[in-house]
Formats: structure tokens, sequence, C-alpha cells
């Protein structure tokens, strides 16, 4: 794609990241978050692969000059995810009557975004991003993904018993808290949906497909 972009001199090329490039925080951690600056220690080879690309970008835009953004956000919510995503999976197995597995003891925190706020970021990035620059993206919505859990069988008026806790995955991140200031005070950008109504509106809309 960057290849392409050179060749065919495309004007603009914006990577979407993840929050995952920056390796993970210890679960009391209570400093600031990562920031772009931050330097990148990806625990995962997945995690490796979005580092590599973001540094494959940044070595395009200063070799050839191209127009390159980069935008690293945290987990993404919202209708038309993919099954096998977290939010999607538990309302499946849930109306199914089926057991949540959940990895370890289920402390492990995570942020979520609803995917319209990831959606208005990116245009604003893509409008008025400065080239060769990094916007981390993050609601604020941070919780642990038992907590998450629960609050969808809340929704769903399902029995918490259904959760079933399994073997720990390996290199499973703790948490990775994310400093957001630079978009905000740049580009002007804040989340613009609550937690709770997006997640209510999401669930439905899952629910409204699977009956």
């Amino acid at each position: 794609l960057l290849d392409a972009s050179v060749k065919f001199a495309v004007e603009r090329f914006h990577q979407i990241s993840t929050d995952e490039v920056y390796g993970d925080k210890p679960l009391d951690y209570d400093w600031r978050g990562f920031t772009e600056a931050s330097p990148l220690q990806p625990s995962s080879p997945y995690a490796a692969s979005k580092a590599a690309a973001d540094l494959l970008c940044l070595a395009y835009a200063r070799t050839y000059g191209l127009y390159v953004t980069i935008s690293r956000s945290s987990n993404n919510y919202g209708k038309w995810q993919h099954t096998e995503k977290l939010l999607p999976k538990i309302i499946s197995l849930a109306e199914h009557g089926q057991k949540l597995p959940v990895y370890g003891p289920g402390l492990n925190k995570r942020d979520w975004l609803y995917v319209l706020d990831h959606c208005v970021a990116v245009d604003k990035i893509i409008r008025h991003g400065k080239a060769g620059h990094i916007y981390n993206v993050a609601a604020g919505t941070e919780m642990s993904n038992l907590t998450f859990i629960k609050l969808v069988l809340k929704i769903l008026a399902k029995d918490e018993n259904a959760i079933e806790f399994t073997e720990d995955r390996a290199g499973h991140d703790l948490r990775y808290p994310m400093d957001c200031e630079k978009i905000k005070n740049e580009l002007d950008w804040t989340p613009q949906y609550t937690f709770q109504e997006a997640l209510d509106e999401t669930v439905a809309w899952y629910r409204s497909r699977m009956l």
C-alpha cells in the first residue's frame, strides 16, 4: 500500500493502529498514560506487526515525503463488529444460554471507544492532522473485562452465573492507559457518545439481529 501510494502520488495515507503497540502497564498504575512519544514495547506478535506497520509508515514519510498520519485507538465497539470480538461474542453466547469464558480472573483493563466517536477522530485527523504525526484516541472508559461483561449481562437481563473463568491467554496485556490530550487540544476531538447509551444501543442492535 505504501509503495502504491508513492507510485501514484497519493495525497494522504492514514494508518489506523492500536494502543497495543505501547505494551502494557500494571493494573494499579495511576500516573499519566502512554503519550504519542512513548516507546513501542509490543507484547504479542500481533501488536509487534502493528508497531512495525507504524514504523514503515513513518519511514515512508521521511524517505519519500508521503503525507502520513497515524492514530492509535483503544478497544472499539459498535454495530457490524466481527462476531469473534468480545461484545458480539458475549451477546451471542448469553442469548443462546452458553457459558461465557473469561480469561484468568478477568481483571485486565481495557478502554472502550464507540466506533462512531472513532470515525469522527479519524475524519478530523485526515482533514486537519499534521504530516508525520501520531494521535492517541481513547474514550476514558477504562474498566476490567469482568466489569464490562457484567454490564452487558445486566443489559441482557442474564445471570452472572454464566461466567466461566478459564486459563489466561499467553502474553495477555494488563492494561493500556493512554493520554489523549494531543488530539483533544490540536484537533478539538472528544467523545460525543456516553458509554452507557452507546452500549445500550449496540447491545439492542445485536439482539435484534439474533432473535
